[in-house]
């Protein structure tokens, strides 16, 4: 079996097809909301991600088939002064699920963040999505907190 994991480039159109392709995959999942990516959305994402420079998208091919999808953004730690890399969104279809796909994709956005000298990962993960929760761990990432004296740290927004 032939498992292909690669930096998306934006102005490729198979690239920008298969980012839509996992992200709408991720967006009809019950941890991605049960509800299919807007049109605006499926037409305009790859185009505006294409403009942003702290934008790097993995996609994880199974036999040439796209399989998984991994969004990230660039940030800044001010406490560590430097940057870092936040998981924004990571798919893996299920039926590419148990292959270790997130693995390889987490590995090479690891890559480019050590590459990029930035001090950390970070994510944010629905507190039910075992199954997430378990992989991350697997892969070192650990609930935040500065001081457990204060608790760990939430995810919080603001709708705009």
């Amino acid at each position: 079996m032939t498992i292909k994991i690669v930096q998306a480039n934006y102005n490729d159109k198979k690239n920008g097809r298969h980012i839509i392709e996992m992200l709408d995959c991720y967006a009809n999942d019950p941890m991605g909301g049960n509800e299919a990516l807007p049109d605006f959305v499926a037409q305009n994402l790859v185009y505006e991600l294409s403009n942003r420079k702290d934008a790097v998208s993995i996609l994880a091919y199974v036999e040439g088939q796209p399989a998984g999808l991994l969004n990230c953004f660039e940030g800044f730690s001010t406490f560590n002064c430097k940057p870092l890399i936040n998981i924004h969104d990571l798919i893996v279809a299920t039926e590419f699920r148990g292959m270790g796909l997130s693995t390889k994709m987490l590995q090479m956005v690891e890559d480019i963040a050590v590459e990029r000298n930035c001090c950390k990962l970070t994510l944010e993960v629905l507190d039910k999505n075992f199954i997430a929760i378990n992989s991350y761990r697997k892969f070192g990432f650990n609930r935040y907190a500065l001081d457990p004296i204060m608790g760990k740290a939430e995810f919080w927004q603001k709708t705009l």
